[in-house]
């Protein structure tokens, strides 16, 4: 006799014939503690912002620094033509996405800070920066660094029940 699993999401308890049962997937909201703790797990997100050309999505490789996300750029990217407006102290309004997934369990989660943007120009505020051990990807390309502090940090994990 084959081994039947049970489906408690059914009104009988069990599968239907010649299917699998699937464990139930539930949604939790984290908090800015636990969203800051996984941003702290990855390396690599999400820089979205509006250009003027419309909505752009970079995946750089990051850190975070007191509370702020710092991301290493090259001058030569879109960031340094988009995201400046030549008004002092000007600062872009921005969006970082961190997730890790695990497509085949149905399991993951997603962290997603606004903020706003500040090119980091003076050698202090590169030195502030040095440690962080962002090591750049492209040899002799001008290195560029940009702080974003999050005025909002959201996330959520998605697990099985």
């Amino acid at each position: 006799m084959p081994d039947k699993k049970a489906d408690l999401s059914s009104p009988a308890g069990s599968s239907p014939p010649g299917s699998e049962a699937r464990a139930r997937s539930v949604l939790e909201r984290l908090d800015e503690a636990e969203c800051m703790e996984l941003l702290s797990t990855a390396r690599i997100g999400r820089l979205i912002y509006n250009s003027r050309y419309g909505p752009v999505a970079l995946p750089s490789e990051y850190k975070i620094q007191e509370g702020s996300i710092v991301f290493r750029t090259y001058r030569t990217l879109f960031t340094e033509e988009d995201l400046r407006s030549g008004i002092a102290h000007a600062e872009y309004n921005v969006s970082i996405e961190v997730d890790q997934t695990d497509p085949d369990a149905r399991e993951g989660w997603l962290v997603l800070v606004r903020g706003t943007a500040h090119h980091l120009d003076t050698a202090a505020e590169h030195a502030s920066v040095a440690s962080l051990g962002l090591k750049p990807w492209l040899e002799g390309e001008p290195e560029h660094y940009i702080r974003v502090n999050p005025t909002s940090i959201r996330g959520q994990r998605l697990r099985r029940a």
